[in-house]
């Protein structure tokens, strides 16, 4: 009633409206409704409007991929070698692990319509994660997306089950209402835990020991149970250490600052190197090895990314594969160290820790299955140069991909 008195003036005991209070009450309506009328008109003109986007149609000849974790260390490498190939490519990645820095890289080097798209999403809302199934057309998908740190994982294992289980169980829900057929799956060695017997094949036990591993195996084995009664085609690898980056220097490795304890041991040698930590910790000297460090298998990220576009080739409706994907070759964590030093030039500083929690002492792949099956052999075998590679992309890129 206050305000409604303040445009009202009493006359002989009745109240009337001032009309000009009216008239410019009447005037803003009349020029809300000729901009809106504008705007529509100018809309209407556009040649896009009204006309369907490329992402939600299908198109012969072109294989519409949806890359979750598109933004991330492997994710973001996995789009340009399918975007090089001709493919349209849609990320989605909530931006926890991945850098937005990497996207744009990609737009710049992929601007025609059509190409690529990125969607931040979170795949843990399944109600974000339909409407975005709904609206585009995929052919198939390639699901990156996860925290992948074994140390974090024995400290926050819940995490670990929500963000690598429970959204995979939610991308293959989306997939089977949407009727997307085609899903190539990213696991890991670590669901292998620490086998009796070297090296590792497809056929070894899986017993993970950590959370991280326990999580991938679930999520494996909700794909596979899932399968019994699909035609769904799918793809499973479960690859080793990856390192390295994009030979011409385009994408790299870059990392949260707050994630540094926990990352892969070349981002911390580089860290060493560039004098960000004093210097390296290596964890654990004791194992039963050669000179007591872990031994690892390390697969250069373009190779890892070649594996996958050879399982997206060669995906078959009703079939499941199941591949390792690594060198076949042992290397200890001291001979890792040596190569940074040699790839950087840098003395880096090695302090000798205790074991970390969930670590296992020896682990190396037999890939003579992806050999035989996808006709897919590692050729970036040179730990050496794929750390030069690496590190050249560290040195031009100080800040990572810089500020989001």
């Amino acid at each position: 009633m206050q305000n409604i008195s303040r445009t009202r003036r009493s006359m002989g005991g009745m109240d009337y409206v001032d009309p000009k209070k009216k008239s410019n009450f009447v005037g803003k309506i009349v020029l809300a409704a000729a901009l809106t009328a504008l705007c529509i008109l100018m809309l209407k003109q556009s040649s896009t409007f009204g006309s369907p986007s490329p992402f939600s149609q299908r198109d012969t000849g072109v294989t519409h991929v949806l890359v979750t974790g598109g933004a991330g260390y492997i994710g973001s490498h996995a789009a340009l070698r399918l975007l090089k190939d001709s493919h349209r490519v849609t990320i989605v990645d909530n931006l926890s692990r991945g850098n937005i820095g990497a996207v744009r890289v990609l737009e710049t080097l992929f601007p025609q319509p059509g190409r690529l798209q990125f969607i931040y999403a979170d795949l843990g809302d399944a109600k974000a994660v339909n409407k975005i199934f709904s609206e585009n057309a995929f052919d198939a998908v390639i699901h990156f997306a996860a925290v992948a740190y074994v140390g974090e994982s024995t400290l926050d294992p819940l995490k670990y089950y929500h963000n690598i289980t429970s959204n995979t169980l939610v991308v293959l829900e989306a997939m089977a209402a949407h009727g997307v057929q085609t899903l190539i799956y990213s696991s890991t060695c670590a669901t292998y835990g620490e086998p009796e017997k070297m090296p590792i094949t497809e056929e070894t036990p899986q017993l993970p020991i950590n959370p991280y591993g326990k999580a991938k195996k679930m999520s494996e084995d909700i794909i596979l149970d899932f399968h019994k009664n699909s035609d769904m085609a799918v793809m499973i690898l479960r690859y080793f250490n990856v390192i390295g980056s994009d030979p011409e220097g385009r994408l790299g490795e870059a990392p949260r600052p707050e994630l540094r304890e926990h990352g892969r041991i070349s981002g911390a040698c580089f860290d060493a190197a560039r004098g960000i930590t004093p210097g390296l910790k290596v964890r654990g000297t004791d194992y039963k090895t050669a000179d007591g460090t872990c031994i690892r298998d390390y697969i250069d990220v373009t190779d890892l990314v070649d594996a996958h576009v050879r399982a997206l080739e060669k995906a078959k409706p009703g079939k499941v594969g199941i591949y390792n994907v690594g060198t076949g070759k042992g290397r200890s964590v001291n001979e890792f160290v040596e190569a940074c030093k040699k790839a950087t030039g840098v003395n880096i500083k090695v302090d000798f820790l205790p074991r970390r929690p969930g670590d296992y002492a020896e682990v190396f792949s037999d890939p003579t299955k992806i050999r035989d099956e996808l006709n897919w052999t590692a050729r970036y075998t040179n730990l050496q140069e794929s750390l030069e590679i690496a590190w050249r992309w560290q040195k031009s890129h100080r800040d990572g991909y810089g500020s989001p």
